[in-house]
């Protein structure tokens, strides 16, 4: 027997049409690319995403058409978010920070029917323009400029492309398993893959990571996704807040600490999202302006691991930190580091310290752990394993290929090697491809980095696998100084606080680290460079 309920089908067309009918003075702020902040409010947006998906279907995109943008966080961006999946077509958002072979790649392998762009990118533009096999119209994303029209002959201009579509035109009846945007990984080794998400998908990811035990927000927030919206799409954040009609601020082009700084205060931000260089910036920034953002009270920390000192340096201002792990392929959400009941009773040494696990899987996600030879591992704190994801809205195949994404019994395998304890506490130990191997024995590299980043002399560091005619591997440490201090202060420093044998043997001081599309620091860039400096020691 069948429940006698409604069907609604799970769409992005969904979450706007909610934002607009009961949150429609629900304020948008977005820092404009050229300058300036422009105030709106989903009732506005809304309108204009059901304006671009009639003018693009007068473009003559069908049901599937892949649009991509290149395009920093702002407004326009978000009615492109809403308009193109809720049209019925594919949201493609390129990551602007990938090399010209790379874009050309993503861009002719989705198959980029129109290509949406910021005024930042009008070079980039024409120079990949003729290499670009599909892509019929190039849209900028903004009110007409005859500077660009010389510059990228034939190109649309956003605001008037809005004005040959109708608000009025409802979304089209889609399947919620039909495709609404696509990701592509950041392609370290090899090609970028394709990640292809559903509504369904899409919208669950939305449900399940807003829970309180998830990202929590509501419509009384003030909500600033500082990860861009070309990666991992924004964490899912601009779905949560359409669902919530919380207040969004989109940032734009300026991610330093300063310009974060001034918007958190002239937004009153209640809590924001990004990767730990961001925040290393508007600690840098707070300190030296000595401002103190009392509405900023929740920050969520991803893309890397969490350095340990960021936790009391961010309480200072009343700042909580919130760690959290995902990945392109799962959408991103994979866990969130929410405390328990029974963790209000430990000090605030002891609740910051399980603050620095990346936490426990969602509903809708399952989290597991194998070795080499694929049998599962007990979750009990303190076996290492591969680390395996399986959910709602985790990949099934990668775009375009015929070949799944996942084991033999269902999982993906994500890369990474971790701990998983008997409450289902998660924490990353390293990436597989990371995690040095010395005589036999496994050294965390994110150990070896959290350590050197709470030392008060260093900035920013990362920890590599070095040759070593012995070992095999030995660690090495690479650092960016914030005051003086020595190789020797610095090596001392892990007396104590790790094995002997896993102390670093050797730090190198650097001016900057390589960081690559996501915010994350290149470790195979350093480990080209300063991977054979330890093989003239015995």
């Amino acid at each position: 027997m069948l429940g006698q309920m409604m069907h609604m089908p799970l769409t992005i067309g969904s979450l706007m049409d909610h934002a607009a009918r009961f949150h429609a003075q629900g304020e948008i702020v977005s820092v404009e690319t050229a300058g300036g902040v422009e105030h709106s409010t989903w009732g506005q947006v809304g309108a204009n995403a059901h304006r671009l998906a009639s003018a693009l279907r007068k473009l003559g995109l069908e049901d599937g058409a892949r649009c991509g943008t290149i395009a920093w966080n702002n407004r326009r961006h978000l009615e492109i978010y809403f308009g193109v999946a809720g049209g019925g077509m594919v949201c493609h958002t390129i990551n602007p920070r990938m090399g010209p072979e790379q874009m050309v790649y993503v861009i002719n392998d989705a198959k980029d029917q129109v290509l949406f762009i910021d005024g930042t990118f009008v070079a980039a533009a024409a120079k990949l323009k003729p290499a670009l096999k599909e892509t019929k119209h190039i849209i900028l994303m903004g009110p007409r400029d005859e500077e660009t029209a010389e510059a990228l002959p034939g190109i649309l201009f956003y605001d008037e492309l809005l004005e040959t579509g109708d608000a009025d035109l409802p979304w089209p009846d889609l399947d919620e398993n039909a495709a609404s945007s696509l990701c592509y990984t950041s392609g370290t080794t090899g090609d970028p893959k394709g990640v292809l998400y559903s509504h369904r998908s899409t919208v669950l990811h939305s449900l399940a990571g807003n829970q309180p035990d998830g990202l929590g927000i509501s419509a009384m927030d003030t909500v600033m996704p500082v990860v861009p919206m070309f990666h991992v799409n924004a964490w899912g954040v601009p779905y949560i807040a359409a669902g919530t009609g919380c207040k969004l601020v989109l940032p734009g082009p300026n991610l330093d600490g300063k310009s974060l700084v001034k918007l958190i205060e002239d937004t009153d931000t209640t809590l924001a999202l990004g990767v730990p260089t961001i925040w290393m910036g508007l600690l840098a920034a707070l300190k030296e302006t000595g401002a103190k953002i009392p509405s900023f009270k929740r920050t969520v920390v991803g893309g890397s691991a969490l350095p340990p000192s960021m936790i009391p340096q961010f309480a200072e201002y009343g700042t909580e930190l919130i760690h959290a792990w995902g990945m392109t392929e799962t959408s991103p959400l994979g866990s969130i580091n929410q405390l328990l009941q029974r963790h209000t009773k430990l000090s605030e040494e002891e609740q910051a310290a399980v603050r620095l696990g990346q936490g426990r899987a969602p509903y809708g996600v399952d989290l597991r752990i194998v070795d080499e030879a694929g049998t599962v591992l007990p979750h009990d704190g303190e076996t290492q394993g591969e680390l395996q994801v399986k959910g709602h809205w985790v990949i099934d195949t990668y775009f375009g290929k015929d070949t799944s994404a996942l084991t033999m019994d269902g999982w993906f395998d994500t890369g990474d090697v971790a701990t998983i304890d008997e409450e289902g506490f998660m924490v990353i130990r390293d990436r597989s491809k990371d995690i040095i191997k010395s005589g036999g024995e496994w050294i965390s590299t994110v150990t070896l980095e959290n350590i050197a980043i709470s030392h008060p002399a260093i900035a920013n560091a990362a920890a590599i696998a070095a040759h070593h005619a012995k070992w095999d591997e030995r660690p090495v440490v690479v650092a960016i100084k914030s005051d003086d201090v020595t190789e020797d202060e610095l090596l001392a420093f892990y007396e104590g606080k790790v094995e002997s044998w896993q102390t670093p043997d050797k730090v190198i001081f650097v001016d900057e680290l390589p960081i690559g599309s996501t915010g994350k620091v290149q470790k195979n860039k350093l480990r080209e460079l300063y991977g054979d400096v330890l093989l003239d020691k015995d």
